[in-house]
This record gives C-alpha cells, structure tokens and sequence, in this order.
C-alpha cells in the first residue's frame, strides 16, 4: 500500500510541473506602432487586455496573463524588444503564456 501511494505522489509530482504554463514577459517601448499600446496598455484603458492578448498570440503564446507600465529602471538588464528607445520613452511589461 504504501508503494502505491509513493507512486501516486511522484506521478501527481512529474504530470504537475509539466502542467504548469509556460510564461515569458516582454517589455515594449509605450509608442510601439501596431499595437496601441500608447492608447491601451500604458493608460490602463479598457481595452489593455485584448491588446496584450494580441501581442501575446503574435508571439506564438496562448494569451496575455497581466500587463503593466514598467520605470527604465526596472529593466535596464533586460533586452528590449524595441529599437531606438530615448530615454524619454515609457515602457509597458506583457506577461504572456503558453
């Protein structure tokens, strides 16, 4: 009996971590073309979700898990996916999964 159990619980343990969802965060430049994210995502309007959602799918992930506006600081040893950003520029962080 207590085989059966020790197997029950390694089999939840190995089928439970391949289970959980596969999440990358994308840090954008606020007036990244395309996307709205100038209108959505950095203002927090109403429709943030579904253009994150949008990003996210773009970049082969299921859909967007959070969104937010991110300070230079918070990402200066992160690789941008943007080109050219000033120092002025605001920056939006996507939260995607697969």
């Amino acid at each position: 009996m207590r085989y059966l159990f020790a197997a029950v619980v390694l089999a939840a343990a190995v089928f439970g971590s391949a289970a959980q969802a596969e999440k990358r965060v994308f840090i954008i430049a606020n007036n990244s073309d395309g996307y709205g994210v100038d209108r959505c995502l950095a203002t927090g309007a109403s429709c943030g979700l579904p253009v994150a959602t949008a990003y996210c799918k773009a970049r082969e992930f299921m859909e967007a898990a959070s969104f937010r506006k991110v300070d230079r600081g918070e990402i200066a040893a992160t690789e941008l996916a943007t080109t050219g950003s000033s120092a002025r520029d605001e920056f939006v962080a996507i939260e995607c999964l697969r």
